[in-house]
């Protein structure tokens, strides 16, 4: 999951009384219409209202291809006891109605219940660093007992007295034995630039990625979002650039300069030629819709948004011509 942004800067929405109307219908265009590779996932970060075994019920029956399943006390509680058999019952149910899973650790306080997303791998005390590394060294597990495409992880924010060069001595030490749990499981780990956090762009990622002596585990988490809100490059662009690195995407609107998730149409983000980018470079693992602050009205969200992504991705050249396989 991607951690949220901070509250005070984005207070949460209120609930609203009903469902927002329906404007526009992104139905398929019918049997012409050619299909298209990728696969679409909503994060449960986005259903913290519902249980997981009905959150994975609604996602197949809407027609989603899997799950972005953030690690809760709510969702596959990673710190609870008989963690590999509750994992394992998870299995089932995921295989049972046909979806797949990347597995996501930004639950907001998992850790910690007065820091949101406390500790981090950052964090000054080593004791603190060690449970953040516990956390991500669960969720590698469980990736592996759900056969999961990836884990997804981030830096963290910078602490308050602490430079630079710690700060990114400390990341690079912590995630050693995180990316060891994930060679021995082949599972990728999947780090995501947050805004805000010492990692928090694609030029980021790869200071990451040299300093560690780019293992194989290493992986990107690229948001469509976040590339619109900071990066320098086009949305599709950034999917190009990132191509030979990404193991997992998360998507969502947004607009320049805000970090706010908003659900598809509120934003500024021009969607066919992201999903087009993402065809061309051949990725293949889940594309998760990312609306943390909806949970108010998850269902709903997660109704409005598959269909959002389909018409989008039919209206990409490739898809025009009929040449997506």
């Amino acid at each position: 999951m991607t951690p949220s942004p901070d509250r005070t800067a984005h207070p949460e929405p209120h609930p609203p009384s009903h469902p927002r109307p329906r404007t526009t219908s992104y139905q398929d265009t019918g049997p012409t219409a050619a299909p298209h590779p990728l696969k679409f996932g909503y994060g449960t970060n986005g259903l913290a209202d519902l249980r997981l075994d009905d959150a994975l019920a609604l996602l197949a029956d809407l027609g989603y291809d899997g799950v972005g399943l953030t690690l809760d006390h709510m969702h596959l509680d990673p710190l609870a006891p008989e963690l590999a058999t509750r994992a394992a019952k998870v299995a089932r149910r995921l295989d049972a109605l046909g979806l797949t899973v990347t597995v996501e650790t930004g639950a907001r306080y998992v850790l910690d219940p007065r820091r949101k997303h406390g500790p981090s791998l950052l964090d000054p005390d080593p004791e603190d660093r060690a449970r953040r590394v516990d956390l991500l060294t669960r969720a590698v597990r469980v990736a592996a007992d759900l056969g999961a495409h990836a884990v997804h992880c981030f830096s963290g924010v910078t602490p308050a007295g602490t430079d630079e060069d710690t700060a990114w001595k400390r990341l690079t030490e912590a995630l050693a034995p995180v990316l060891d749990a994930a060679t021995r499981a082949g599972v990728p780990l999947a780090v995501e630039p947050e805004p805000g956090h010492l990692l928090s762009s694609l030029a980021d990622f790869h200071h990451l990625r040299r300093a560690l002596g780019d293992p194989a585990a290493l992986g990107l988490t690229l948001d469509i979002g976040h590339c619109q809100c900071l990066e320098p490059l086009s949305p599709a662009d950034c999917v190009r650039a990132a191509a030979p690195w990404l193991r997992h995407v998360q998507i969502e609107d947004m607009r320049r300069g805000v970090h706010e998730h908003l659900p598809f149409g509120d934003g500024e983000i021009d969607f066919p030629p992201v999903l087009e980018a993402l065809a061309a470079t051949g990725y293949r693992a889940l594309t998760v819709v990312e609306l943390p602050r909806h949970s108010h009205a998850g269902p709903y969200h997660a109704e409005q948004s598959l269909p959002f992504l389909h018409h989008a991705a039919r209206k990409t050249p490739r898809s025009r011509e009929g040449r997506i396989p």
